[in-house]
């Protein structure tokens, strides 16, 4: 089928929901002209549909191809690049100095959709560009800068993030990756990664690696780690490209789904070591590489907000064609379309709900991460840095597991015809599989989100937020609508659920820290369905007074449906995070061979 981009829907939960049309009016933003938002959009729309879309499937039929240490890309690929190229996509938020266009983060973090909906497997290759671009700019030298920054912000050449080894997945402390100090300044890099995506494509006539190393005397663990960068071909004093480095991909994965996506395996050294520059300080190659895993945790939450887009609009479609018998009341004389069955209707109402309030965390954090970058008050720069580095592990995992779910239900919605490939469904359910595990795995993020963001500062940014979500329940429960139902109620329920579940834990981390490990992921789901309830509600408070510009029976709708049929479910997850380590203490009885 073919793929619509949402604008209206993304408009109101990016400028109400997620805050950036009022962190423009405050200042926040610079100069940035709001007005430019919907133009942007509308234009990224057309290129995911019109260019994009119609490659998805074919990207999922043909793969990839490895062949004498080279990757060719499905047809169509090298040519759509090319014109994404053109049109500038790649520079959207990327700095001015360097050719970028400077708009906010999250504008191209609504890009970052757009592209997830229409061809995951293509989106995926600017997304880790993308991070290259801020690890690049944050922490690498001024030379290194002007040889390779602007043909990265503009994607003429590509980036890749390579952390990965056999034995060293999550933990990243355990890789064996070795770099060696030569005597111009450089290092030779020698050993191998695994699962690095788009580690090598014919889109693009150079690829910059970004590459966790250990020198020989540095320090064990996380600590001696240091990130180089090694281009695929080394470049010239002029700026041309010269000799080919010493990094080959040696393999390719085959993979239960974005088949047209390579996910390499990276050999470095058999030819004397592969070059490589320092990025950062030596043994400070974390630091560096959390600014790129901070940027692609967003783009992969923005993944499975996509994805479950994509799966809803084509689940919607189909239940409006497909005729199965007849609806209770019905006076046809045939089947009706089985949209008119109940379940399928509450089905089709959970699959849009949940990727709404996904799609606001998201944008909420962009935002958050924008007015940090941007903002000329420190105070304010300084609480949006904590409000972005609190809502990231949500963003991440909260709209990856979303995107499953819904992609999921897609499947359900099609029936047996779900389950066959020529549909269309069953491939988003495959590819949104990948999303939970891809950055740190939703159950790390859920750890991270416990022990780093719950904890840091007893809790102040985790209370904040919850003071600021109970003035939109405020507003629900003022205006007296009856459209709104129980919202407000259940809201506030929630709400209650997840502020007892954060004081439980925070008592727990200081007392018994695999306590409150027991309860993080039920804790993170809370902290999700919460959030995103009343991020709806507040976008359907802000429909009612946009004078058509949204349509507020069905933001009221949505939001409705989501506080009494998901966010009603806090109270059982504020006993699964507590009762969690009563449960946990028996596990071992039961968790043998």
């Amino acid at each position: 089928m073919t793929y619509r981009a949402p604008i209206d829907d993304i408009l109101l939960s990016l400028n109400h929901g997620a805050g950036l049309r009022a962190a423009v009016a405050a200042g926040h933003l610079g100069d940035y002209d709001s007005e430019l938002t919907a133009q942007v959009l509308e234009e990224a729309g057309k290129f995911a549909g019109d260019i994009l879309a119609p490659l998805n499937r074919i990207g999922d039929k043909h793969g990839i191809k490895l062949e004498h240490n080279a990757v060719t890309t499905a047809p169509g690929w090298p040519d759509a690049y090319q014109r994404w190229i053109a049109a500038g996509w790649n520079a959207v938020s990327g700095p001015e100095a360097f050719g970028g266009q400077g708009l906010p983060m999250a504008v191209n973090a609504v890009c970052t959709e757009l592209w997830a909906s229409s061809n995951m497997a293509f989106g995926l290759c600017p997304l880790l560009t993308l991070s290259a671009i801020d690890a690049l700019n944050e922490h690498g030298s001024d030379e290194l800068k002007q040889i390779y920054l602007a043909k990265l912000v503009s994607g003429e050449w590509t980036g890749t993030m390579q952390l990965t080894e056999p034995q060293a997945g999550s933990d990243v402390g355990a890789l064996r990756t070795r770099a060696e100090r030569a005597a111009d300044g450089s290092y030779r890099i020698f050993g191998s990664k695994i699962f690095i995506t788009y580690g090598d494509h014919d889109m693009t006539d150079n690829i910059v690696h970004f590459v966790l190393a250990r020198l020989p005397d540095a320090p064990a663990g996380t600590k001696g780690i240091s990130l180089f960068l090694i281009p695929k071909f080394l470049v010239n004093a002029d700026g041309s490209l010269g000799a080919r480095n010493d990094i080959f991909p040696s393999g390719v994965e085959h993979k239960l789904g974005i088949h047209a996506s390579p996910t390499c395996t990276m050999q470095m050294g058999d030819q004397g070591g592969a070059i490589g520059y320092l990025i950062g300080e030596e043994n400070r190659g974390m630091q560096c590489m959390f600014t790129m895993m901070n940027q692609a945790r967003l783009g992969v939450g923005l993944e499975g907000v996509g994805i479950a887009d994509r799966a809803y609009q084509q689940a919607l479609a189909y239940a409006q064609e497909r005729k199965q018998g007849r609806a209770i009341g019905s006076d046809s004389k045939g089947s009706d379309p089985i949209i008119r069955h109940p379940d399928v209707k509450r089905t089709l109402l959970m699959m849009r709900a949940l990727t709404g309030a996904a799609r606001t965390i998201c944008y909420s954090t962009a935002v958050a991460l924008d007015i940090a970058a941007r903002s000329g008050d420190p105070k304010v720069k300084a609480a949006a840095a904590a409000r972005a580095a609190l809502l990231t592990p949500i963003a991440k995992a909260f709209s990856t597991d979303i995107g499953t779910e819904v992609a999921s239900l897609g499947v359900q919605i099609h029936g047996g015809m779900g389950f066959i490939e020529e549909t269309g469904a069953a491939q988003h359910y495959r590819d949104a599989r990948i999303a939970p595990i891809y950055e740190g795995t939703n159950g790390i993020q859920s750890i991270d989100l416990v022990t780093r963001k719950l904890g840091a500062n007893g809790g102040a940014s985790v209370f904040a937020l919850l003071d600021e979500l109970s003035i939109i329940v405020d507003n629900v429960e003022a205006s007296n609508d009856p459209a709104f139902g129980a919202t407000g109620a259940r809201l506030r329920d929630a709400l209650g659920a997840l502020e007892r579940a954060s004081k439980y834990l925070l008592e727990k981390l200081g007392a018994s820290p695999n306590d409150a490990l027991a309860g993080a992921t039920p804790y993170l789901r809370l902290f999700g369905s919460t959030l995103g309830g009343c991020a709806l509600a507040a976008e359907a408070l802000a429909a009612r007074d946009l004078d058509g510009a949204s349509d507020p029976a069905r933001a009221i709708t949505l939001a409705r449906f989501f506080a009494e049929t998901v966010a009603v479910q806090a109270g059982a997850l504020e006993r699964s995070v507590i009762d969690a380590a009563a449960v946990l203490a028996t596990a071992d009885a039961v968790l043998t061979a």
